[in-house]
């Protein structure tokens, strides 16, 4: 299975009008939620629909559930469908460079059994350092209908995370930087620390030092203490930068891999779950 796509590869793609692709750009920060579709509109790759994390991606926050709900399963499916996207289409994503947003939106169309989905090596960064242009046109879709498929094994909520922690049947990934997960910092939840039990796989390692992605054989040695045999859990602080991991695990191998999508910031919401500032 392929998870990637080049920005050559792309721009042959887009130059053959005859392939049924929808390319998506799903930039944002969690800092400034409008910055992701301002920078759409300053500039995108010819043809690109737009989708916002926390208008599209997710649904809306609650008491319990994390930062970044998953959305609910027919809006979303509707929303795709009015981009141009169905089972038959060929899907590439992509965001600034190799960041967790657009590994949330491949991990979303897998979870609803859409698998003609590449991320596209290097986000719009990369596009641009080959020497290709932007555009500020915003396309006009054609609609389709999306019939999703769901793949319900791929997630698991938080009281299975307790009984498979409690009984020991799944390793449990923490994918937030060290000092979040050890509770050294912590920018946006109002607790500090990981649930406990998680073991720490940043997110960031499954990428090479020039922000490339590591290829299958180096993604398998950051992955080594990992048994392919295990149920792998990914949990982060609200079920994005999760999706990063599990596609790096999925790349390497891995096959038992489910996405916790509330993560750390649901974990925290039930006051008396505690929770970990140790290496484990």
């Amino acid at each position: 299975m392929s998870y990637l796509i080049s920005s050559e590869s792309l721009k042959k793609k887009l130059a053959n009008e005859t392939d049924d692709l929808v390319v998506v750009d799903v930039r944002f920060s969690l800092t400034d939620p409008n910055e992701g579709k301002k920078a759409y509109e300053y500039g995108h790759i010819r043809g690109a629909m737009y989708l916002d994390l926390n208008e599209d991606l997710s649904g809306p926050a609650a008491d319990h559930g994390g930062n970044h709900p998953l959305p609910d399963i027919d809006t979303f499916a509707e929303k795709i469908g009015e981009i141009g996207i169905d089972q038959a289409t060929t899907v590439v994503v992509y965001d600034q460079s190799n960041d967790m947003f657009a590994a949330r939106f491949w991990w979303l169309l897998d979870y609803m059994g859409h698998k003609n989905v590449f991320l596209l090596d290097g986000g719009i960064n990369g596009w641009i350092q080959i020497g290709n242009e932007l555009t500020t046109d915003i396309p006009v879709p054609k609609t389709k209908t999306f019939r999703p498929d769901i793949q319900a094994d791929q997630v698991v909520d938080i009281t299975q995370v307790k009984e498979k922690m409690e009984d020991k049947s799944a390793v449990l990934i923490d994918s937030r930087s060290k000092d979040r997960y050890l509770g050294k910092t912590e920018p946006l939840y109002a607790r500090t620390g990981h649930i406990p039990g998680a073991v720490n796989y940043f997110w960031k390692d499954v990428l090479q030092g020039n922000g490339s992605w590591k290829d299958p054989e180096a993604l398998q040695s950051n992955f080594k203490n990992l048994s392919k045999d295990d149920e792998i859990i990914v949990s982060c602080g609200s079920g994005v930068s999760a999706c990063p991991n599990i596609i790096g695990l999925k790349m390497a191998g891995y096959k038992h891999v489910k996405l916790y999508p509330g993560s750390f910031s649901d974990w925290i919401s039930y006051t008396e779950n505690r929770v970990e500032t140790k290496e484990e």
